[in-house]
């Protein structure tokens, strides 16, 4: 069984996307022979997942910086939480600077990348601060610049630098606008800075003009706090890739320059994309095909390198849901319970009747373009519990087993507008108390979705397709829930693949 999805084509190839996932606002740093990448994961719990590459172009999950949320995060609160981080290698250790718009600038820290990290601080406070990244520079001494968020502060589209103590522990002094996007013709939004030193000069790479239809910025000056001088050095010029955004310089160990960045795909998120880069011989960056977005390249570091993605099916060993699982809010515990026959037993458990408001909707990224999963299920609970498999974002649809005072039915339900009560997407089809049901979905370009169960054999189709609709910030996610006034649902493996051809 192949996955969705990877991004190594043979022969010393890739293509890009190299993750076709929502791995939104990624920040890619080399450590010896080896690749890190982080990336924004707004009110996901666990947050900050950490990437690990050998060759930047196929990946797996090595673990999570960040386990829990502020309090307020006990229910969904879609945007919020954490937004683009900066990784960084320092003085022996790996450094992540994450903003929350919310509360400010925070760090953590591990000596292993899989962690354990430490518990987050907050180096800087306030409202509306997002987007920062560390400057050692040569000398010894540290630096922090970060982005506005207009929606927290009222403004946005300038690039704030502080002087830090070396540890990053707290700002020595007051903070200067380095970078003033009004002043840069055609300049807005102006965001996601990433701070390097190269050759006597100091970078920022940064993009402008928003998600969906932006380009990517190089920015340099001889002084830590400026004046900068601006360059686009990436857009969408005659490619399909809108708004190539927000990412990394990396080089590998042979010394060869590349570019990591996200493009916004709505339901699938942001997802990855991978550019070689060069240098002009006045001293720019050179990204892609001179300024554009490349389709494929050759692989970055020589192979051969077994084709890899960040897993997506599951068999839930010891009954526990694997690492590219997340909850929407701080997960409490008697969510998951022990299954000792193999599989996952969720608790069906009261609250919200709209699954867009649940806390307790175990979740993962859209892993590609094209994908089937499936699940089997089974629900022991009373009248008045349901469990099932899901595709949220603003908008959603489910399939699963529904049990009502009258019996149990199987049954597939839609939400669109926000507040909007469910509506069947199909007649419920009555089944025996207790039998299992396998569940399935099936999702196409562009982001179509449709479900079908089997039961005793046979195959029941789930009305009309659903279309799925990004979530706040994110893309959609598929996910398991159990609902209700106590009881549980298990679920067996979760198997995730390409689907048929059709």
């Amino acid at each position: 069984m192949t996955g969705p999805w990877t991004a190594g084509t043979g022969e010393g190839g890739y293509r890009n996307p190299v993750l076709f996932a929502d791995w939104s606002d990624p920040d890619v740093i080399r450590s010896g022979d080896d690749f890190y990448l982080t990336a924004s994961s707004f009110n996901r719990v666990p947050g900050l997942p950490v990437l690990h590459s050998i060759d930047l172009v196929n990946w797996r999950i090595a673990g999570h910086a960040l386990h829990r949320l502020p309090d307020e995060h006990a229910t969904p609160r879609p945007g919020c939480g954490v937004w683009a981080p900066a990784l960084r290698r320092h003085d022996g250790r790996f450094w992540i600077c994450y903003p929350d718009p919310d509360h400010g600038i925070y760090l953590t820290t591990a000596d292993d990348p899989a962690g354990p990290w430490s518990a987050p601080r907050l180096i800087l406070a306030g409202r509306g601060l997002i987007d920062p990244c560390p400057l050692w520079d040569d000398d010894g001494r540290a630096y922090l610049v970060h982005a506005w968020a207009r929606s927290r502060c009222g403004f946005n589209n300038r690039l704030t630098a502080y002087p830090m103590t070396p540890d990053l522990a707290e700002p020595l002094g007051p903070g200067v606008v380095i970078v003033d996007g009004d002043g840069i013709p055609g300049c807005r939004t102006l965001e996601g800075p990433k701070w390097y030193r190269r050759d006597g000069w100091y970078w920022i790479f940064a993009p402008a003009g928003g998600v969906t239809t932006g380009w990517q910025y190089a920015l340099r000056s001889r002084e830590v706090f400026g004046p900068y001088e601006p360059r686009v050095v990436l857009d969408q010029g005659d490619t399909e890739v809108n708004g190539p955004h927000q990412g990394a310089w990396v080089q590998t160990a042979t010394g060869e320059d590349w570019f990591v960045h996200f493009q916004d795909l709505h339901a699938y998120g942001r997802v990855v994309h991978l550019q070689p880069m060069s240098w002009s011989d006045d001293g720019w960056p050179v990204i892609g095909d001179h300024g554009a977005p490349v389709a494929g390249h050759r692989t970055p570091v020589p192979g051969p390198h077994p084709p890899s993605a960040p897993a997506t099916s599951d068999t839930f060993p010891g009954g526990r849901p694997g690492a590219q699982w997340s909850w929407p809010a701080n997960p409490r515990p008697g969510w998951v319970l022990p299954k000792p026959s193999g599989g996952l037993r969720l608790a069906c458990l009261p609250g919200e009747h709209d699954l867009r408001r649940r806390p307790n909707v175990l979740g993962q990224r859209l892993p590609g373009p094209r994908l089937h999963a499936a699940t089997g299920l089974r629900l022991h609970a009373p009248a008045g519990a349901r469990a099932g498999l899901v595709v949220h974002g603003r908008t959603y649809a489910w399939i699963g087993l529904d049990h009502r005072p009258d019996g149990t039915y199987l049954t597939c339900r839609f939400a669109e507008a926000e507040g909007e009560a469910e509506q069947d997407a199909a007649d419920p089809v009555a089944v025996p108390a207790g039998a299992g049901v396998r569940l399935s979905v099936t999702v196409t370009a562009p982001a179509t979705v449709r479900f079908a169960a089997e039961i005793g054999g046979e195959r029941w189709e789930c009305g009309p397709p659903f279309t799925a609709t990004a979530g706040a910030w994110i893309g959609a996610t598929l996910g398991l829930f159990a609902a209700g006034p106590g009881g549980h649902a298990d679920f067996d493996r979760f198997l995730v693949s390409a689907p048929e051809p059709t």
